[in-house]
C-alpha cells in the first residue's frame, strides 16, 4: 500500500509531471494508493479544478480516518522530530501511513525523511 501526500497528488494531476509518471506504474503494478482523511482534507482545501478533483477521487480509493491510534504516533512524531512550527499535519500524514503499514508518495521528501528513524517508508 501506497499513502500519496497531498503535495505528490496535486503534482501527478499534472499530466507527463514525474509524479504523474509514478502514480501510472505504480496503478499498472496494481499497487493499492490510499490517503488519510488528513491528506485529503488538505487536498481540498485546493485549489482545484472540478476535473482535478474529479480526477483525484477516482485515483484515490482508499481514505482511512484519523483515530486516536493516529494522533498518539503522530504526537510522538511532532515532540521526536523538534516539535518544528508548521509540522503537525506532516506528523499526522506520517502518523497514517506508519499505523497502515504503508509507504509514503511526497514530493517533499525533505518533509518526511525524519520520519525513517521511526520506520516510515518513502516510495521511490
Amino acid at each position: 500500500m501506497i499513502h500519496l501526500d497531498t503535495s505528490f497528488l496535486i503534482r501527478a494531476l499534472d499530466r507527463n509531471s514525474p509524479e504523474d509518471k509514478k502514480l501510472r506504474r505504480w496503478i499498472q503494478q496494481g499497487e493499492l494508493l490510499s490517503m488519510s482523511a488528513v491528506a485529503w482534507a488538505e487536498l481540498l482545501c485546493g485549489p482545484l479544478t472540478r476535473v482535478e478533483m474529479e480526477l483525484a477521487d477516482g485515483i484515490v480509493k482508499h481514505r482511512h480516518d484519523f483515530t486516536t491510534g493516529h494522533a498518539e504516533i503522530a504526537a510522538r512524531l511532532y515532540n521526536e522530530s523538534g516539535r518544528r512550527r508548521g509540522s503537525l499535519i506532516d506528523c499526522m500524514i506520517a502518523a497514517a501511513a506508519l499505523l497502515e503499514g504503508a509507504q509514503i508518495a511526497t514530493a517533499n521528501e525533505a518533509d518526511f525523511r525524519r520520519f525513517e528513524r521511526s520506520g516510515l517508508l518513502l516510495a521511490v
